[in-house]
């Protein structure tokens, strides 16, 4: 029946300033503006299979969070030096200072987080293949790959 996430909606303070960041920083196209009731839509992904709305609420802003699908390799290679080109600040799930990208070890996925202008946490992920670990809570990639490996030497 369901088959998959088409849109989700979040509220921002400023709706021009928010369009040109997700336009222009995140690059995703902008699907329709509409002023009259605040709103903008903006594409993800393969066009038309997926949608943001941004709702413009200057005061009491609800923050929310949802996660971008991105490339393994985006994220481990490229993702901290865009984010830091683009003023923004990286952080893992655990919040202990560093940011690298973290794998959630039950799903597996491996991800990194950062905030939008009005502080919606967003996050880049990728999942993983092979079977989740639920045990080993959330570790650093270097410890999955470790894990994995010594996982496939015992078989």
């Amino acid at each position: 029946m369901i088959e998959g996430l088409y849109e989700t909606h979040i509220q921002v303070k400023n709706l021009e300033k928010a369009v040109q960041f997700y336009t222009q920083v995140l690059g995703l196209p902008l699907a329709h503006y509409d002023e009259t009731r605040p709103i903008a839509f903006l594409w993800i992904g393969e066009h038309k299979k997926a949608m943001l709305g941004l709702w413009e609420q200057p005061e009491n802003v609800q923050k929310r969070h949802f996660a971008f699908s991105c490339s393994k390799d985006f994220i481990l290679h490229t993702a901290n030096t865009f984010l830091e080109n683009n003023g923004l600040q990286a952080y893992n799930f655990l919040k202990n200072g560093t940011h690298a990208p973290m794998v959630f070890a039950w799903m597996p996925a491996l991800a990194l987080y950062f905030d939008d202008p009005d502080g919606n946490q967003l996050e880049f992920i990728h999942v993983l293949e092979g079977e989740g670990k639920p045990e080993l809570g959330v570790i650093s990639y270097e410890e999955w790959i470790k894990v994995n490996s010594n996982d496939h030497k015992e078989q």
